[in-house]
């Protein structure tokens, strides 16, 4: 097992190169750029060097503190000097060919070197690592969360397959299913957080200004209390997707014959279900779990952090996207596709763990 592991820790290095290589190729058919970022802040257009210089003065000043020229040589419809242009280029590193700007850019990660992003005067791992708690966080509970309830809730849907039980609780998924999470997310905000009608829950945030002062139980209940909404409009459809799932999987094994025999011997229907079918079934929800991770993770959050105004790693990484600050783009990029990817090997882990008959290093042999 240990070489499979060590193999599939080798595969992640070209994977990562392959990822970061598209997305580099993808970012140079982009319309729009960083210069053009500046030149549309300088023209009135954008709130771009609000950022770079920390959320005060006005464009003019920001030419001269950045471009190093007197304010006095830009004259609207005149326009920006070429030198001031191309020294914009030279800070943003876009002087050069695209490939040697690839190159150095992987030089840099292989360094750890990830570089500062151009609008908000920090660096990229920074800001990342301020950020990732809050989407691992919400991506972890909406997943566990999902796991406890749809595992139940599935066996117990394929154990009352065609009852009354089965069929109200399909309903329930299925309306949960079509609903989108950002709509879900907004009917939160307008019930429960002061929209319309009550304000229950917080609308902002993950902990409250005085969380320090709080007791150890206080900061629980307070984190509790900031994350119950964000985590209830990501679990809405991996619910429902898990949970049908798990029904799916556990009506596939109940049919087999290893399952009449086990049966017909005496066996009890919990030590059937559970000494039995519950290690083949679960299988199959196991292997969903990176994407169903991942989907909450990015997707989710993105749209959720957006809602709920958390400053988590998918905003991070819509904002820069907007904005087209490259090494924040490259930057989330890349920590998404490496947690993907050890996701993955956590995953055959789980499958050893579940079933341990599964041999990697005898499937790839």
């Amino acid at each position: 097992m240990g070489a499979y592991i060590l193999r599939r820790l080798l595969l992640i290095i070209p994977t990562l190169l392959g990822i970061m290589i598209v997305n580099f190729t993808l970012t140079q058919f982009v319309p729009g750029g960083p210069i053009e970022q500046v030149l549309a802040e300088i023209n009135g257009e954008g709130d771009v060097f609000a950022s770079i210089n920390g959320g005060g003065g006005d464009a003019a000043a920001a030419v001269e503190i950045q471009g190093g020229t007197s304010t006095s040589e830009y004259i609207g419809a005149r326009g920006l000097p070429p030198e001031f242009i191309k020294e914009l280029e030279v800070q943003f590193g876009l002087d050069k060919p695209p490939l040697e700007q690839f190159l150095h850019m992987m030089w840099n990660y292989v360094r750890f070197d990830f570089g500062e992003s151009y609008f908000k005067s920090e660096g990229v791992l920074d800001l990342v690592w301020d950020r990732l708690p809050v989407s691992i966080s919400l991506g972890l509970w909406a997943t566990l969360i999902s796991y406890l309830i749809s595992i139940p809730l599935g066996i117990r849907k394929a154990v009352k397959d065609g009852s009354k039980f089965d069929t109200w609780t399909s309903a329930i998924i299925i309306v949960a299913y079509a609903i989108p999470s950002f709509l879900f997310a907004i009917m939160l905000v307008v019930v429960f957080a002061g929209g319309s009608y009550w304000q229950i829950f917080p609308l902002r945030g993950l902990t409250s200004a005085n969380f320090d002062e709080l007791s150890l139980w206080g900061k629980v209940v307070d984190y509790a209390w900031h994350i119950t909404l964000p985590v209830l409009a990501m679990l809405i459809s991996s619910f429902a997707t898990l949970t049908l799932l798990t029904k799916n999987s556990f009506l596939d094994e109940i049919r087999k014959q290893y399952v009449v025999t086990a049966r017909a011997k005496g066996l009890s229907e919990h030590r059937v279900m559970y000494g039995h079918v519950f290690r083949n079934a679960m299988l199959i929800v196991i292997s969903g779990f990176p994407s169903l991770f991942l989907g909450v993770f990015f997707s989710g959050s993105l749209i959720i952090e957006t809602i709920f105004s958390l400053d988590g790693i998918g905003r991070l990484g819509f904002e820069a996207v907007l904005r087209r600050d490259y090494p924040v783009i490259f930057g989330t990029m890349f920590f998404f596709g490496l947690i993907g990817l050890i996701i993955g090997i956590l995953s055959d882990l789980m499958y050893i763990f579940v079933d341990p008959r599964i041999d990697f290093e005898k499937r790839d042999s």
